[in-house]
């Protein structure tokens, strides 16, 4: 049996969703397909049982008011009175089995000598390591600014390209500077899944794609057929590699070539009462350590509990040791926690040359009916993975 469809979206991240709004605002029936149980993607607020409402992030953090394109999503669907102020915390080192502060790592005659060459240099082509290394100094890079820049992507970082690595955007100063949501930030993906005229369904792998004639046809599941005019994949490089019909191999090769890197985070929920001597932070940036950084919900006060992201490497230690090292970085015992949780969060690994090869895949994906949009083409934000969707939203139905 086959159903039709004139837009079919694969993944309920905050891309896919992102694209889907854009559809059904414009009047286009759309139909998201999500292989888990749940919508957001990297966007991942967990609660823990017989903790009450309290929360923590498993992926994305914080938004700013520089996400334009979020912040017309948020108006659209009537959340812009639901921003929460994020209070001001700051982020300490973890340094050699010690919290520091980040001034302690910094060395100001290295720095006032390599800054001017930062500002003259070119991005274009550099990665982290070559822009910024040489332009803030080898020690300043080694000892700070490349342990920052590797809590920043939950990756190495010093074959990112620069010119990925930070982007500039417009703030809306009629908006919160930084904000999150009363439940989380799955608050915002829980609400465009929700709309009226957005079709849903969780639990529904697609294991192949084929084009026949003018219209694709996604294959749901053991086999169940839905046809479609229009098809957009928001899932990462590989999946997408393995989902483009064979008739498109170039395109395929081309996303093919892009890298993935994999984080395994950690979310504790501690009472506060435990933690008398842990003043409130930001988060940790680890230097040489098995985690990259440690996110805080201290933003965000609560009088019964405390919450913590360790967002570790993957493998560099097994569950049990994990969640003993997190308790020995905030100076409790494991038995002191209340609650725990998991994710796995997938990143693009992005290498040098990566803006020509999006050209290469802009340029394939001309004319066609096939969208492609996720955290690897212009960034990894939840603002870069929206700017993506739109474009993709205006090439397929404002042409």
């Amino acid at each position: 049996m086959s159903t039709s469809w004139e837009h079919v979206v694969v993944g309920a991240g905050v891309s896919g969703l992102g694209l889907a709004h854009r559809a059904v605002r414009a009047g286009i029936p759309t139909l998201v397909l999500e292989r888990g149980e749940r919508v957001g993607g990297c966007v991942n607020s967990r609660t823990f049982p017989g903790c009450g409402d309290f929360w923590a992030e498993g992926g994305a953090h914080t938004c700013f008011n520089s996400y334009g394109h979020l912040i017309d999503i948020l108006r659209d669907l009537g959340l812009q009175d639901r921003l929460t102020a994020k209070a001001k915390t700051s982020y300490s080192l973890w340094s050699g089995g010690q919290r520091r502060s980040i001034l302690s790592a910094l060395h100001p005659l290295e720095l006032a000598v390599s800054l001017p060459r930062l500002f003259a240099r070119d991005k274009a082509g550099r990665s982290v390591a070559d822009y910024y290394g040489g332009g803030l100094g080898r020690r300043n890079y080694q000892d700070l600014f490349g342990p920052a820049f590797r809590a920043v992507i939950c990756q190495p970082a010093d074959d990112f390209p620069a010119d990925l690595l930070f982007r500039r955007k417009p703030r809306r100063k009629e908006v919160l500077r930084s904000f999150t949501f009363p439940r989380g930030l799955s608050d915002i993906p829980r609400a465009m899944a929700e709309q009226p005229g957005l079709s849903l369904r969780t639990a529904s792998p697609v294991s192949a794609v084929h084009r026949t004639g003018d219209r694709f046809q996604v294959i749901v599941g053991d086999g169940e057929e839905l046809r479609c005019r229009f098809l957009s994949l928001a899932v990462p490089p590989d999946v997408a590699a393995s989902l483009i019909p064979e008739a498109m191999g170039d395109l395929r090769r081309a996303v093919a070539g892009i890298g993935t890197a994999e984080t395994e985070s950690l979310i504790l929920c501690v009472p506060a009462a435990e933690l008398g001597h842990l003043p409130p932070l930001a988060g940790l940036i680890a230097v040489d350590d098995a985690f990259y950084s440690m996110v805080s919900r201290d933003y965000l006060a609560d009088p019964r509990y405390r919450g913590f992201t360790f967002h570790f490497r993957s493998g560099a230690l097994a569950p049990a040791a994990q969640v003993e090292h997190a308790c020995r970085v905030l100076g409790i015992h494991q038995e002191q926690v209340a609650g725990i949780d998991r994710a796995i969060n997938r990143l693009p690994a992005l290498r040098a040359g990566h803006l020509e090869r999006v050209a290469r895949i802009d340029a394939l994906l001309a004319g066609t009916r096939l969208a492609l949009t996720g955290n690897w083409f212009v960034g990894v934000s939840i603002e870069d993975c929206l700017t993506r969707s739109h474009r993709e939203f205006l090439r397929l139905f404002a042409g």
